[in-house]
């Protein structure tokens, strides 16, 4: 049966906290607003779409784009320099690699994931980057995957796994009635994994490794 398995990014298999929060800083700094949240506030919010953490965060909704514009702006003069490959997350695609199809589905920009990809020699085991800006509604909502699904033009049965760090990744995965394993290694709280799926690991191998278990079983 042909195998497949979609990654999250942040906090799956990169770290670009220190990047997130930075332009977070800088776009409020270039727009003249004053936040006077912290730096854990917006940790809180990775994995959801630029627009609703600015929401979130409390930008109003008639500027909410502009903000958007100033991060993307600067996040992609820095990510390459402020990201790093999670820990066994090389290993993981490896592995995953071997007996799957693999695609990316995240809520960052897919142009500049790719880019980013590219930059840690890892965009080659990925047939697609489904990002923000190629749906209309992002993860939670099952769009991503369907698209991505969609694009690498699965036929017959086959065997299909999500693997994040948020609830945003397995819902959607629930949603698109797709498998799912949660990793503890980025953002998400693993009694809100919990309720989600009932596979949680420690990090992307572990994950990879428990998918090629269950599918040989």
């Amino acid at each position: 049966m042909q195998k497949i398995i979609l990654f999250d990014l942040d906090g799956t298999l990169i770290d670009s906290t220190d990047a997130i929060i930075s332009t977070f800083h800088h776009s409020f700094k270039e727009l003249n607003y004053e936040f006077k949240g912290t730096d854990e506030d917006i940790k809180a919010l990775i994995g959801y779409p630029l627009d609703i953490m600015y929401l979130e965060l409390g930008i109003d909704k008639e500027v909410v784009w502009d903000f958007v514009d100033a991060y993307k702006e600067r996040y992609r003069v820095i990510s390459k320099q402020q990201t790093e490959l999670l820990k066994f997350a090389k290993e993981a695609i490896e592995l995953a690699n071997t007996f799957a199809r693999l695609s990316v589905v995240t809520t960052k920009t897919g142009l500049y994931s790719k880019e980013l990809l590219e930059h840690l020699e890892l965009m080659k085991y990925f047939e697609f980057v489904t990002g923000r800006e190629n749906v209309e509604h992002p993860k939670p909502h099952p769009e991503p995957i369907h698209k991505t699904l969609d694009l690498m033009k699965i036929e017959g049965t086959c065997d299909i796994w999500m693997v994040g760090d948020t609830e945003l990744d397995l819902i959607a995965a629930n949603s698109a009635g797709i498998n799912s394993v949660g990793v503890l290694c980025g953002y998400g709280k693993e009694e809100t994994l919990k309720e989600h799926t009932s596979y949680i690991v420690s990090n992307p191998l572990e994950a990879v490794e428990l998918i090629k278990t269950i599918s040989q079983s």
